[in-house]
């Protein structure tokens, strides 16, 4: 069963006209179940016009401040993102699961490591709670931000950043980039490219120093950046990154179309979780175990159903799927038979997935 638990909100706050952080008072009895590490994010579930809608967004305060809180950016259309930014107030009940991502990377304060992260607009959450916390609890590490935004005025926890970099004078550089404002150093102007990536290594940072890289935004962005860092010679286990949203490119398409080429009509389905079985029949109307599933009446973990979150894991046990896109999935974890259930095609005549992973 999906494990939600219902959490009142203690503070809202607009952050930029189109963003809002949302900070939870979790209560003293679920708060071992709440601990968290840095970069890690909550699922969050409402019934928004009689809708079950999930969303996981990602903890942007650090677990050193005791705090549960994440951001919202308002996107058009978006129905719980409008709902947050608009309709949210102090009080309301959000129903929301415990934290979970694999985002980070331990602490240890006996260590002088070098960071670099990267962050587009809502990008920020994440390496947000990833810097405080290491710079908290490692006080001999650094690190060098490069954010993207719009504008200035569209940065989100501009302030907090800044005092940031008050606190940790020394330890801390940041360097805005803006697209749609002038800034008097070139390298500053516009979208990250391959030629800034290269003037960064060359200029502003030392791949050979670097113990870890950090970099969530959008798809394009992120693996343009881990590809240069590579090229550059930053070893590719260092560089950790998580999307914030997956578009549907021609790959992506490309990659789904394949994968439901192989559908397999009519899949005997079961499902474990929480030790018990249920047992369905796949519905031509749906191609992924997850929908097939809920719409049957099965209860079960799942929010972005874009391949991005892994809020929706489970193990094959026996039968095979197929994958329209894995952007959560390490290789270790698709060897041990785990998949996406959200992007999971069945191309077997019967397919067993256990959620209890």
């Amino acid at each position: 069963m999906a494990e939600f638990y219902g959490v009142k909100v203690q503070e809202v706050k607009k952050e930029t006209k189109d963003c809002t952080s949302i900070t939870f008072d979790i209560p003293k009895e679920l708060r071992e179940a709440f601990t968290y590490k840095q970069g890690q994010h909550l699922t969050l579930k409402a019934i928004i016009d009689g809708q079950d809608i999930r969303r996981s967004y990602s903890l942007c305060s650090s677990p050193v401040e005791n705090k549960w809180q994440v951001a919202v950016k308002k996107i058009p259309g978006g129905i719980f993102s409008n709902y947050a930014n608009d309709l949210l107030k102090i009080g309301d009940t959000l129903e929301i699961m415990p934290p979970s991502g694999r985002f980070y990377v331990d602490v240890d304060p006996t260590k002088s490591k070098q960071y670099i992260v990267f962050a587009a607009g809502s990008g920020i959450t994440p390496i947000l709670s990833i810097i405080k916390t290491h710079l908290a609890l490692e006080p001999y590490s650094s690190f060098k931000l490069f954010y993207l935004n719009r504008t200035a005025k569209s940065i989100i926890f501009k302030e907090e950043i800044e005092a940031l970099r008050n606190k940790y004078f020394g330890r801390f550089e940041i360097f805005y980039f803006l697209t749609k404002e002038q800034r008097d150093i070139p390298l500053l102007n516009g979208r990250f490219t391959a030629e800034k990536l290269q003037e960064l290594t060359s200029k502003v940072f030392d791949v050979a120093e670097v113990d870890e890289c950090f970099v969530c935004g959008p798809e394009e962005m992120i693996f343009l950046i881990r590809d240069q860092l590579v090229a550059s010679g930053l070893p590719k286990e260092k560089i950790h990154y998580e999307l914030f949203f997956s578009g549907a490119s021609e790959q992506n398409n490309k990659r789904a179309a394949e994968a439901i080429e192989h559908k397999f009509d009519g899949t005997k389905v079961t499902i474990i979780d929480g030790g018990k079985e249920f047992h369905f029949a796949m519905d031509e109307e749906y191609d992924n175990i997850l929908d097939g599933a809920l719409a049957a009446g099965a209860d079960l973990p799942y929010a972005c159903k874009g391949g991005v979150c892994s809020t929706c894991k489970c193990k094959v046990v026996d039968g095979s799927v197929e994958m329209k896109v894995n952007y959560a999935l390490e290789e270790d974890e698709l060897a041990k038979g785990l998949i996406l259930s959200c992007q999971a095609v069945p191309t077997s005549e019967k397919v067993v997935v256990d959620f209890d992973v």
